[in-house]
């Protein structure tokens, strides 16, 4: 269902995020993010001159190269355009996180080695979302390789989101035995 109908209006910014997932004939993973900043005008910028309507203000790159245990094995950052000739040198800073791992506690050691001006704020927000898209891409292959499920062990996903409530309707239907609700 989309969203209600909104009120006239006039679109200004446009910003659009795609990630994907890719399995290496390696046995590593490649999670590959872009992100694009849009404006419906032209405005003058210092270091680029005119920006015409669709001409991204911002069009970035990121890929990281993982194990099937989520270590960062590589990374590449790339920034095609920005606001500042400045911009495209912070790429560097970004292998700090090679042989950190994918999972609880992602994006505070994103921010703390990639804090502030040591930085980018588009391509540290982008690499925090890039976490769920490499569970995503990964969760197939890695639920065949998981042993069962022991009798009383709770399920990885109980209480995870609201679908995986304790006590809702799928913990009543999935796992009966932890089921909360009434």
């Amino acid at each position: 269902m989309p969203l209600s109908s909104p009120t006239e209006r006039t679109e200004q910014h446009t910003r659009t995020y795609d990630f994907r997932g890719y399995e290496r004939k390696d046995g590593l993973w490649d999670i590959e993010g872009r992100l694009m900043d849009v404006k419906t005008y032209s405005f003058r910028n210092e270091f680029r001159g005119e920006i015409a309507p669709g001409d991204p203000v911002h069009d970035m790159w990121i890929r990281l190269t993982i194990t099937e245990d989520f270590e960062v094995k590589a990374i590449e950052v790339v920034t095609d355009k920005s606001p500042f000739a400045i911009c495209p040198a912070v790429a560097p800073n970004f292998q700090r996180i090679v042989g950190t791992k994918i999972g609880m506690g992602w994006k505070g050691q994103i921010r703390k080695l990639l804090a502030g001006s040591e930085g980018c704020t588009h391509l540290v927000e982008m690499l925090g979302a890039m976490a769920t898209v490499a569970y995503q891409a990964l969760y197939p292959k890695l639920i065949k390789k998981r042993p069962p499920r022991e009798t009383g062990q709770k399920p990885a996903l109980l209480n995870t989101c609201h679908a995986f409530s304790s006590d809702g309707d799928i913990a009543r239907k999935e796992w009966p035995e932890f089921y909360t609700g009434d």
